[in-house]
């Protein structure tokens, strides 16, 4: 599988998510927020000595389904998509097969003060779900996906993208998403949900109706419009992990378009075709999504995926490829295969990479330092995909994903362990504007992440954090504090 198709918009970070570090006491929610009228009262605050976590109960919790470091396949249970975090040493690794089990761990980890995290996917960025000493709370298993006559989709937190897109296909439905195939449902919408249908139908978050989390004190609580309202907002691009698990998730489907066109260029000078791309980008209907591909060398490649046929896109796309390139129409199923660059989608080859991201909020100012910036690097990629459309369509204020009205955002991808060329690229494109970040890219070493992360909307994710996670229970080092 390429590692452009692989690690493309959504992809990487979006599957694996983690839990947050929120502590203080709750107290009134910001100008702005919901009322709490119809949300539950926060849990009181935890005051007594904690004693160890008694692992033989929670394994009879689970029927059996805890791994310890003394049983035989501990050192893989935890794995993710990045061998890198190999080393890692997690106190315990449980998988559970229902919310009641997910209950239990939660209770377990906040009784005793053992850290938590979930994984739905395993593709951290990070490697928060494979931290040290924590509770891993492998929700894989959690992978029903049905859909109902009213065309909603009710999806456990352990899906597979690929799987939500077979399932949905076979009722001629849609939901967009990103494009790695093993990538997990929870991680991806939690932290907004960028793909290449984003532009015509919105975020993955967008779509969200209704999620069922288990939050700090051990309940199961059903986040809607109506139920948990500022849970509910958090849920919306907060990042995954942060104020409970969540363990099924209720979306608004979409018909399935009955035909999606693609198409790829490339060009021999990538400063022109950076430039090029930035001007034509934003004026493209909303149904035409596209990236743009820098690579070391350097040398530049442009793709997109239209909803619609060749005939109606090749005009959209004449005046950038110079009417060279024959776009390739397929349905919808075949389309999120194409970018999957899988047929069955079954084998997923680990590999090593280091990563971050950006966010444009307009073009980059100036295109010739945005492409210098891969001088003396190798096997390092700025993936630059294309906003705006559905996405914009939202105030940035009313979900907690604030990059409503940016243009496009930015994956800086690194072959192998090379830090430093991923830093010094971060660190350049913000130099030419682009300063936000994509908390589903999570970076351990981000400058002032949390306002890269959340923009404005920051104040009000620490509120909701001090309403539902007063203790604690879920800490990690870019979690969200009070």
């Amino acid at each position: 599988m390429d590692r452009r198709t692989l690690l493309r918009a959504t992809l990487a970070g979006a599957a694996a998510w983690t839990a947050t570090a929120c502590t203080g006491t709750p107290n009134q929610l910001p100008p702005g927020s919901t009322t709490a009228t119809t949300t539950t009262p926060p849990p009181p605050a935890t005051t007594t000595t904690p004693a160890p976590p008694d692992w033989n109960a929670l394994k009879q919790s689970l029927d059996g389904a805890l791994a310890l470091p003394v049983d035989a396949g501990f050192a893989t249970a935890f794995r993710l998509y990045n061998p890198a975090f190999d080393k890692r040493a997690p106190a315990a690794v449980a998988r559970p097969a229902s919310a009641e089990h997910v209950q239990a761990c939660v209770r377990t980890a906040r009784d005793s003060r053992t850290p938590i995290t979930a994984r739905s996917g395993g593709h951290s960025y990070a490697g928060y779900s494979a931290q040290d000493n924590a509770l891993v709370v492998d929700v894989r298993g959690l992978n029903a996906i049905t859909v109902d006559q009213d065309s909603t989709a009710t999806i456990g937190a352990g899906a597979r993208l690929i799987d939500v897109y077979t399932a949905l296909a076979a009722r001629g439905r849609a939901l967009p998403g990103g494009t790695c195939p093993s990538v997990g449902i929870a991680g991806l919408t939690l932290g907004g949900g960028l793909g290449v249908l984003g532009r015509k139908y919105g975020l993955t978050c967008d779509s969200l109706i209704a999620a069922q989390v288990v939050t700090a004190d051990g309940q199961l609580r059903t986040a809607s419009a109506d139920s948990e309202p500022d849970l509910f907002w958090a849920l919306r691009g907060g990042g995954g992990g942060n104020f409970g698990i969540t363990t099924e998730f209720t979306f608004r489907t979409h018909p399935a378009p009955p035909v999606l066109t693609t198409f790829d260029h490339t060009a021999s000078n990538a400063v022109d075709l950076l430039a090029t791309w930035q001007d034509w980008v934003s004026g493209n209907p909303p149904e035409l999504w596209s990236n743009i591909v820098l690579s070391s060398g350097p040398s530049a490649r442009v793709g997109g995926c239209f909803v619609g046929s060749a005939a109606e896109l090749a005009p959209l796309i004449r005046d950038l490829t110079g009417g060279r390139r024959t776009p390739t129409s397929r349905d919808h199923l075949a389309t999120m295969r194409h970018f999957a660059g899988c047929t069955a989608c079954e084998d997923v080859t680990r590999r090593t990479f280091t990563a971050s991201s950006r966010v444009l909020t307009r073009p980059l100012s100036d295109p010739a330092a945005a492409v210098a910036l891969l001088d003396g690097t190798t096997d390092l990629d700025i993936l630059i995909d294309s906003l705006g459309g559905a996405v914009a369509d939202i105030a940035p204020a009313d979900t907690a994903f604030p990059h409503r009205q940016a243009l496009a955002s930015a994956q800086i991808y690194q072959k192998g362990a090379n830090a430093t060329s991923v830093t010094k690229t971060r660190d350049g494109l913000a130099t030419l504007g682009a300063s936000g970040a994509y908390v589903n890219y999570i970076d351990a070493t981000m400058p002032d992440w949390l306002t890269a992360y959340y923009g404005d909307n920051a104040p009000r994710l620490r509120a909701v954090a001090r309403q539902y996670d007063p203790d604690g229970v879920f800490a990690f080092e870019q979690g969200i504090k009070p």
